[in-house]
């Protein structure tokens, strides 16, 4: 079993995460922020693993410190699961259509961050 758990505090969030990636896409998400939780919650649903989140964040002030923190926790999560287990490949690639949306992922875990996103509305 591979569990990884995550706290991580700063003056604006305060953030408790546990990820089982041997689970079964068990998710139990509070962020406070609804669509972030259905995004998160998407994401251990399909990728199968289990994913126990609780934060509590300045939403007063702004929505962005809450994602941004998060990221990094889960970030940091996936980076120490990936030193204690090789078999987490670190290149991926998907496209998946999911309700009215098509994506189109490709995915380095290789520690150079880098997002294109043209959105248009």
């Amino acid at each position: 079993m591979l569990k990884i758990e995550r706290v991580r505090k700063t003056k604006e969030t305060d953030i408790s995460l546990a990820i089982d990636f041997d689970g079964s896409g068990d998710c139990q998400v509070t962020t406070n922020l609804p669509f972030f939780d259905h995004l998160l919650s998407s994401l251990g649903k399909h990728g199968r693993f289990d994913i126990d989140l609780k934060v509590k964040g300045d939403l007063q002030v702004d929505d962005h410190h809450v994602v941004e923190d998060v990221g990094i926790a889960l970030g940091e999560a996936v980076r120490q699961a990936q030193a204690e287990r090789g078999s987490i490949r670190r290149f991926g690639s998907a496209i998946v259509p999911m309700d009215d949306a098509l994506v189109l992922l490709a995915l380095d875990l290789g520690g150079r961050s880098y997002l294109e996103a043209p959105i248009k509305f």
